[in-house]
């Protein structure tokens, strides 16, 4: 019997231990104690007995490495030790050893089943492991995630037996894990075998060719080193592909330390640990190759194209494009005119197309380039735009910016407001965006360049209705007499003083009623230059000198060296102006402590590109932010003012228009059979009168959702405080990576951190309309009288 049970427990079934002796001969043999015993050696024996054939089954056939790798440690560590214990109480009873050996060669079965009593609750733990292992969640086997995160959790258990068992199977499945990690952030290779339980997955649709898998994510890897593994992998398969670099042994001579960084590790792995592990063979592969595929001057040349043209640096560029797209839609409206009388059918040729709308960015580039004058150095900035830039007809309707896929917290962040600042230009939607050359992408993604391309277009919105409204200064005769009364000796006659009064007569009726068209245009325009001064001038120049100046390395303190304007932009001159004389205080009182720290260390500094990505991304969305774009309120009633604002242009042009028609009936006797101008006159300046009242309420609902953001502190503290919030923290709704002191490690004391800049009520300030907005409304209410006549 003693045989058959030590058969039976070693993993070879035996009936006699399944048996449940509930025969009356049977119970007269067997002792309930002993029933009892060949109970729990039954049980162990069945635990055995299916641990070796799952575990069999499982690393033969599962698709996880992880999992094949922890089911082959059960079988060769913990099922191999419990035969090596069943051979030794074997062997001890066949040496009559008296632990287990009594008087007459008796051996107590309560003896032998006591020698694997340690085993019970291990096999029990290790048979619940293996099913879970086993089992299918939500239609999937079990993924490496999965078993990593259970056995990390069953270290805190209170059996010292499971915990050192869970420990030794941790160890196993990191192990494993980590050697896929190694040939991934080392050489730049998904693993062969068990790929589709790696977190790294290839995504044809995703912009940089992979892309992370959340569910496949250990819970103790961060999102931060998750994106630095990922910047890695990719970036060593563009260095593979970008035949511009020639191969070298620098690459080869560090992988022999970054294997010592990675086997240094302890188990089971440490957030931390393996964050700085990371981080090391992020920075040196970044001094050792991708110093060389994106030196900081070609991140410099492009940074600076996307403030000079997106950001409007270059004002002449906002400047000759609008002109260029009024030109087209001029030209399309008279060619509308025409339709009429060539009795053709239908408006298709109206409407604006795509090879026009490229069109309108190439004469603009003419017009750039005439511009430089015969003897002018070459523009290299205009030319790299030329060949980057692309004016296109958007496709669809969202302009938010793409969301990313892996941020250090879920905690969400502000998206850019679907405000259709777009359709301004063109009167259909129109975007300028930028090819992203190869290098570049290392730290440029499709969402930054969306980004830019929805501020581009707010901010050339309000250069458009700014640049519109002083055209209309330009239109002569609506601002003096014309033409002009007739010169002596005609002048002295009846008939020249009867035509002199009568040309006084008519500029005096139209100046009456172009007076309130005049003060409305001329408070708009007030409006607009101011709100457009603060916008580029103390949101946009002064994050953007920040920023250029971390790059560059020129700031050595932050905070007093920040807050120097930098002069190193050859298109358009800096005139910022800090938010508070304080901030100039320490750079005045130290400059020659500043200037030490510049000399000592003339070289600039070194950024990895994921570096640059985070504070670049860091950059833009502390520029939405306070550039107002995340509030669709403000962006809202502001969008409806400039749009109140064309139809006001568009309306005194065409009443100018209707004036020089009648001036050529009246004068010359040029009639015009198909047209009533006294109708159309009467009509257009009853339009003008209801869009001034609708540009004043314009601007007024505007400076009141002002006030309503300078009011609000949670609005207040987000812009000010939260665009860094704790230690460069990031949300991932825009595709962010890691703060730039989050996860970096003591090379990166240093992190980009915007500076404070404007302030709503620094524009409040400015936009100081007196009485106007309440002097109209007391003089309609008392009198019923319009602006004119108040």
């Amino acid at each position: 019997m003693l045989h058959e049970i030590l058969l039976s427990l070693s993993g070879h079934p035996s009936p006699l231990l399944r048996n449940d002796y509930t025969d009356p001969r049977a119970q007269s043999i067997i002792s309930p104690p002993e029933r009892e015993l060949l109970k729990t050696a039954g049980h162990i024996s069945d635990l055995h007995c299916k641990l070796i054939s799952y575990t069999a089954q499982i690393s033969a056939s599962h698709p996880s490495i992880i999992c094949r790798a922890v089911s082959t440690a059960i079988n060769s560590l913990y099922l191999a030790a419990f035969q090596r214990k069943v051979l030794e109480v074997e062997e001890s009873i066949l040496r009559k050893d008296a632990s287990l050996v009594g008087a007459y060669n008796i051996v107590p079965l309560t003896a032998v089943i006591g020698e694997f009593s340690g085993w019970t609750r291990r096999l029990e733990w290790l048979w619940d492991l293996v099913q879970f292992i086993d089992e299918e969640k939500d239609g999937s086997p079990c993924r490496a995630a999965q078993l990593i995160d259970k056995l990390r959790d069953e270290l805190k258990t209170g059996y010292a037996d499971v915990e050192e068992t869970a420990l030794s199977l941790v160890r196993v499945a990191e192990t494993a894990w980590l050697k896929q990690v190694s040939a991934w952030v080392l050489y730049g290779r998904i693993p062969v075998f068990g790929d589709v339980d790696f977190f790294v997955q290839k995504n044809d649709h995703d912009e940089q060719g992979y892309s992370i898998e959340q569910r496949l994510l250990p819970s103790f890897v961060t999102p931060s080193t998750a994106t630095s593994m990922l910047f890695i992998g990719t970036s060593l398969n563009r260095v593979k592909t970008n035949t511009s670099i020639e191969p070298n042994s620098t690459r080869l001579d560090h992988l022999s330390s970054q294997l010592q960084t990675l086997a240094d590790l302890t188990y089971p792995l440490s957030s931390t640990a393996l964050s700085r592990a990371i981080t090391s063979i992020r920075l040196t592969l970044s001094r050792t190759t991708l110093q060389k595929l994106l030196p900081l001057t070609r991140v410099l040349e492009m940074l600076t194209l996307f403030r000079d043209f997106f950001l409007l640096g270059r004002g002449e560029f906002a400047m000759a494009l609008t002109q260029q797209a009024d030109e087209v839609i001029r030209s399309r409206w008279r060619r509308a005119d025409n339709l009429a009388y060539e009795k053709r059918y239908g408006l298709s040729n109206v409407m604006v197309k795509e090879g026009e709308v490229s069109a309108v960015l190439t004469k603009t580039w003419t017009t750039l380039g005439s511009m430089q004058g015969q003897h002018a150095d070459e523009d290299e900035g205009l030319e790299i735009a030329r060949d980057m830039l692309r004016l296109n007809l958007s496709k669809t309707k969202a302009s938010t910016p793409v969301k990313g896929k892996v941020g250090p917290r879920n905690q969400p962040t502000s998206i850019i407001a679907d405000t259709p600042f777009r359709n301004l230009l063109f009167s259909v939607p129109v975007v300028l965006t930028s090819l992203i050359p190869p290098p570049l992408d290392l730290f440029l993604t499709t969402s930054d360049v969306q980004i830019y391309t929805s501020i581009n277009s707010y901010l050339l919105s309000i250069r458009r209705s700014h640049l519109h409204l002083t055209d209309l200064w330009k239109m002569t005769s609506l601002r003096r007499h014309h033409p002009p009364p007739p010169r002596p000796p005609y002048s002295t006659t009846k008939g020249g003083i009867a035509r002199t009064r009568v040309l006084r007569e008519r500029w005096s009726a139209r100046s009456s009623a172009m007076r309130s068209a005049w003060s409305t245009s001329s408070a708009a325009i007030f409006f607009l230059a101011e709100t457009e001064a603060y916008l580029q001038v103390e949101v946009v120049a002064g994050l953007w000198d920040d920023f250029h100046s971390w790059l560059t390395g020129r700031s050595e303190n932050k905070g007093q060296l920040n807050a120097l304007p930098s002069h190193s932009h050859s298109h358009h001159p800096s005139n910022v102006n800090n938010p508070s004389d304080d901030d100039n205080i320490h750079v005045t009182a130290h400059p020659s402590k500043s200037t030490d720290a510049q000399t000592q260390d003339p070289s600039p500094p070194h950024h990895d590109p994921q570096t640059l990505a985070t504070a670049h991304r860091l950059y833009l969305r502390t520029l939405s932010r306070r550039l107002l774009l995340t509030q669709s309120s403000f962006t809202n009633a502001l969008y409806e003012l400039l749009v109140h604002i064309d139809h006001l242009v568009a309306h005194i042009h065409r009443l100018h228009s209707i004036w020089s028609s009648m001036d050529l009936e009246a004068d010359e006797g040029v009639v015009d059979a198909f047209s009533d101008l006294g109708a159309e006159e009467k009509d257009v300046r009853a339009g003008i009168r209801e869009i001034e009242s609708l540009v004043k309420k314009g601007i007024e609902k505007v400076v009141a959702t002002l006030r309503g953001l300078s009011m609000d502190s949670a609005f207040m503290a987000e812009v000010e405080d939260g665009d860094v919030g704790a230690d460069g923290e990031d949300g991932g709704g825009w595709g962010l990576g890691i703060g730039a002191g989050d996860e970096m490690g003591g090379e990166e004391e240093t992190g980009y951190r915007p500076r404070r800049t404007g302030g709503i009520d620094r524009l409040l300030m400015k936009l100081d309309f007196g009485g106007w907005f309440d002097a109209g409304k007391a003089a309609l209410g008392e009198y019923g009288l319009g602006d004119d006549q108040f």
